[in-house]
């Protein structure tokens, strides 16, 4: 559960702290007063998309921490392994920020996170109901989801089998349809392979070639240049009254005088190192100008083998390298056409092997999603009369078709759709079409109290999921959420006293104004202050004594059926 929230220069929230307990805690307060940026922020802790617009105007960032205490279960314990994450004694501590410009960051127990990883912490922490949340029932592809939910970890394993034998499948479908494409366009492609690939095999390759040529067109271009200036330097160093003659007579002088001083012997020994030396690199020189040759055949055949090669360059890939890795995908791809005959029919056997093992997963679904609707109907119908919905009959239909063709998707072979008939003898329409809002919030309701326990999540937040009922519907709503509130930690923003007075904590958000700033505020309320709160929401602006009389009597009826519900679910 939630234990402790802190929102810094959140929209119209400057800075707040609110710790919670377990139980019911109803939120209140005026229309406009922040109830709904609460949520939004809380939200935001458990992997919300940010917006600049979250930043209080006049503000660097906004700032939201949040401390969990939970009970870590196999998932979650696992997600925080693999994101070398700790549980640090049962507890989460989540910060997010969010800048000016929009960008913001994610902390879990003190390490950054991406926003991903922080989503998927976030659904084992907090289920956020919002105003909206009913018009998911009508998105007929929800219902099914609801449904494999519902049914637990055998049929969730088995659709995950099935869903993984499924892309399989597609896959080989996709290769099937590339090969079964117009005739025409094949036999161009073919002819187009057979081209470039004869033209690539002609040419052989040799890894390293082109930088060869290179040096080799460069040095043949450049002969008579080259044949000129290493001639000249041989002359400067070899010769009568030359670099050499002047080095060997140098080191005949000192040769002469070396025995007078060791250090001349030193020189001289040097010296004649370097005689040594120059006598090589003028014997290399010698050989280099043997090389040079000036073959114009061959200079041509060298620029017309490094253009040749640049032109495959252009047409195949940057580097040879990258022409002989074209030259194994065509070749792949061209055998793949010649024998698409031979590779036609080996997918179509692995197809209808995938197709056959498909279609027995898909009837083991369909047996076990028929038999979690059968117990989903009866369990719905239950949690529908505690909510004064008691002649409502709720039932999930399969749409088998004329059963003439079987199909398959991404999700097995059914398809399903939540169908009511609120009144008796009444047929069964689609839930969509017949329900009103009030009808759809306490069916939402009543699928929320009855996945509570599947989900696994500590706290629930509802934001005005009473909207659109009053009377009796709502004081049964109400007490619903007090009963969930018995099992798990509950967050409930509202504008029904009804709902409020069943609170096991009252909080009351305003909204001030002091020096042209306007500023959000939640305070727990004492149980004077939430007479004055209900006594507001029953009478409007006018609080009266009898508007107080009478929140006084909610508050004390609303204690009593919290009792009978304590020892309701006690008896379970």
């Amino acid at each position: 559960m939630i234990r402790q929230l802190s929102i810094r220069h959140f929209a119209i929230i400057e800075e707040l702290h609110i710790d919670f307990s377990h139980g019911f805690h109803a939120l209140t307060g005026e229309t406009g007063a922040g109830k709904s940026i609460l949520i939004d922020a809380l939200g935001l802790v458990v992997g919300d998309r940010a917006s600049a617009d979250f930043v209080r105007h006049g503000q660097e960032k906004a700032e939201i921490e949040a401390v969990f205490d939970c009970e870590p279960n196999e998932q979650l314990t696992s997600l925080f392994e693999e994101q070398g994450l700790e549980l640090e004694e049962g507890s989460v501590w989540i910060r997010r920020e969010v800048l000016a410009n929009g960008k913001s960051s994610c902390r879990v127990n003190g390490r950054l996170v991406t926003l991903g990883v922080l989503k998927q912490i976030g659904t084992h922490l907090i289920d956020i109901h919002g105003q909206h949340e009913s018009q998911k029932l009508n998105q007929i592809d929800m219902h099914l989801d609801w449904i494999d939910q519902y049914g637990g970890p055998e049929l969730l394993t088995i659709r995950a089998d099935y869903q993984e034998n499924y892309e399989n499948y597609i896959q080989i479908e996709r290769k099937l349809a590339k090969l079964n494409q117009d005739e025409r366009e094949l036999v161009q492609r073919i002819d187009l392979l057979e081209y470039q690939l004869e033209e690539i095999r002609d040419t052989q390759l040799i890894l390293g070639e082109d930088e060869v040529l290179e040096t080799e067109c460069r040095k043949l271009a450049n002969t008579e240049k080259l044949m000129a200036h290493v001639n000249h330097s041989y002359q400067c160093l070899y010769g009568e009254q030359r670099g050499l003659d002047f080095l060997h007579k140098a080191s005949s002088e000192l040769a002469s005088v070396a025995d007078l001083d060791p250090k001349l012997q030193e020189l001289q020994e040097q010296l004649l190192s370097v005689t040594d030396h120059l006598d090589d690199m003028i014997r290399d020189l010698s050989h280099y100008q043997d090389t040079l040759d000036f073959d114009p055949k061959r200079l041509a055949e060298a620029q017309e083998r490094a253009h040749h090669i640049g032109q495959l360059k252009r047409k195949y890939g940057e580097t040879i390298p990258d022409i002989m890795k074209y030259e194994e995908l065509i070749s792949s791809e061209l055998s793949e056409l010649l024998d698409r005959d031979i590779h036609r029919d080996d997918l179509e056997k692995h197809r209808d092997l995938y197709k056959e093992r498909l279609f027995i997963l898909a009837s083991h679904i369909t047996k076990l999603r028929k038999k979690a609707a059968r117990n989903l109907e009866v369990e719905m119908e239950r949690e529908l009369a505690d909510l004064h919905m008691g002649s409502t009959v709720f039932r999930v239909h399969f749409n088998d078709g004329d059963g003439s063709q079987q199909r398959l998707t991404r999700t097995g072979q059914d398809e399903v759709e939540f169908q009511i008939a609120p009144n008796v003898g009444e047929p069964l329409r689609p839930l969509a079409k017949i329900a009103s809002g009030g009808e759809m919030s306490r069916i939402m309701l009543s699928l929320t109290c009855i996945f509570a326990d599947i989900t696994q999540v500590d706290t629930l937040i509802f934001d005005e999921v009473d909207t659109g009922v009053s009377g009796r519907a709502a004081q049964a709503i109400a007490e619903k959420i007090a009963y969930i509130a018995g099992r798990c930690q509950v967050l409930c923003v509202t504008h029904l006293p009804q709902v409020a007075c069943m609170a096991d904590y009252h909080y009351g958000i305003s909204k001030q104004s002091s020096d042209s700033v306007i500023r959000t505020t939640v305070d727990p309320l004492d149980h004077s202050a939430r007479v004055l709160e209900l006594a507001r929401m029953l009478g409007g602006a006018e609080v009266t004594n009898k508007t107080k009389d009478h929140a006084t009597e909610m508050i004390r009826l609303a204690n009593m059926v919290k009792e009978k519900i304590k020892q309701m679910a006690g008896s379970f």
